[in-house]
């Protein structure tokens, strides 16, 4: 059955939102129905991507935008958002070393374990090559500088983790240790041994630290060695 749902509330800084059949109220982060009829059902996650509009043009060319709706401009939050959300104080924190309520996560959930790895340092290392659960996982910066895709390090039928290194070209590109193939912000390669092949893509989601925490309570943090509290 189809649900139509419109914004209800906001709980701990997260949407709300009620479907119009059932009136049933369900969390924006996790897709779950915490209260009405289908308290306990969840909604399927569909895997989406943050990034800047021009990478995306570049890469959907033929894509659609939703736009705006005419009269309603000034319903649709300013451009500088992040900035003034930045000073909002919030109404949950969990203190840990060197992370502050509000610093931006990209935060996976996979192979059975969550983690949370800092924009701001995925974006200064610009390929990062850390396990997730028993997993090997690559965060590469894409060409813009700003977008970020996150995948497995391996390949099927291939039993070694793969390793990777930038190539500083401004493109996006990268290449692996063993072969030198030559890969893509797709995850693929373009060239070398591996011409063709491509990384299974990881889900991510970019959200607040104390949000990320709240919802994932069991989650580590990329260069934190400390237990999270």
């Amino acid at each position: 059955m189809p649900l139509r749902f419109h914004l209800a509330g906001i709980n701990n800084q997260n949407f709300l939102m009620r479907d119009e059949q059932t009136g049933t109220y369900w969390q924006q982060i996790t897709g779950l129905a915490i209260s009405g009829p289908l308290k306990g059902r969840k909604l399927n996650l569909i895997a989406a991507e943050e990034l800047s509009f021009r990478l995306w043009k570049e890469e959907e060319p033929n894509g659609t935008v939703l736009q705006d709706v005419p009269g309603r401009e000034r319903d649709y939050s300013a451009p500088d958002w992040d900035q003034r959300m930045a000073r909002v104080p919030v109404v949950i924190s969990y203190a840990q070393a060197g992370i502050k309520a509000r610093d931006l996560m990209l935060g996976v959930t996979a192979f059975g374990s969550s983690r949370a790895f800092p924009y701001a340092t995925v974006l200064k290392e610009q390929l990062v090559q850390d396990q997730i659960g028993s997993e090997p996982v690559l965060l590469v910066v894409g060409p813009d500088g700003r977008s970020v895709r996150v995948f497995r390090r391996k390949l099927p039928r291939v039993s070694s983790d793969l390793q990777f290194y930038r190539l500083e070209d401004g493109n996006g590109l990268f290449m692996d240790a063993g072969t030198g193939s030559r890969w893509n912000f797709h995850g693929c390669a373009i060239s070398g041994q591996w011409k063709g092949a491509c990384l299974e893509q990881v889900s991510t989601m970019k959200d607040y630290w104390f949000d990320w925490r709240n919802y994932h309570p069991d989650t580590s943090v990329y260069g934190v060695r400390q237990r999270i509290h």
